[in-house]
């Protein structure tokens, strides 16, 4: 089977001779083998596990993304950023921890994104409020009788 793990910038893992891949996603871990179903889900923030025809356990930590299982021999993961190395608890302590404070803290500036948004939206609706018109109106008449 082959695995191949990209980002926007790079394919951080090419490999075609792998046995048994694990990932995660909303619903918890998974494993896929060769001859797997077609297979398509939302990752989590996870290390994504697999080995090798010979043995070997390799991982890559990724920051959620999209799994595709094709055809029984393809495995393709799109995601924005993805670190591989074959230390896992490093992996799963300083990287994942990283990544979650990535996603969180753009969650945060979209919710500040939307509250400004949204202040804008409520001003212009004041503004356009038949009460704000009448008070505008009565503004620009007292303007212009001062400039009389």
């Amino acid at each position: 089977m082959r695995l191949t793990v990209s980002t926007p910038l790079a394919v951080v893992i090419d490999s075609d001779a792998v046995a048994h891949v694990r990932a995660e996603d909303e619903t918890g871990a998974f494993g896929i083998l060769p001859a797997h179903a077609d297979f398509l889900t939302a990752l989590s923030v996870s290390v994504v596990s697999w080995r090798d025809c010979s043995g070997g356990e390799h991982h890559v930590a990724v920051r959620g993304g999209m799994l595709e299982a094709r055809d029984g021999k393809l495995v393709t993961i799109a995601t924005r950023e993805a670190v591989a190395g074959d230390d896992l608890d490093r992996l799963r302590t300083d990287v994942l921890a990283a990544f979650r404070r990535s996603v969180d803290e753009e969650k945060k500036s979209r919710t500040d994104t939307q509250r400004l948004y949204l202040a804008a939206i409520r001003q212009i609706c004041r503004y356009l409020s038949p009460r704000a018109h009448a008070q505008l109106g009565e503004s620009l008449a007292h303007l212009e009788d001062l400039q009389q």
